[in-house]
């Protein structure tokens, strides 16, 4: 079964950014994120739509 959901070190490290960076990233909302009992987790979504985001403004500048 494909994983769904990862942990902020295994988002970070997907990212290639330091997890500081991603924690930043998910206080101002531009990837979201889970709380699941007190563990953050970030959906294989978010990362997909934050690169999307990226790519985007890439493009228009």
């Amino acid at each position: 079964m494909t994983r769904l959901l990862l942990t902020v070190p295994e988002a970070a490290k997907a990212l290639a950014i330091s997890r500081s960076k991603l924690y930043q990233l998910i206080a101002s909302g531009a990837v979201a994120s889970l709380r699941i009992d007190g563990s953050r987790r970030i959906p294989i979504s978010a990362l997909n739509d934050y690169i999307t985001r990226l790519a985007t403004e890439g493009n228009a500048a």
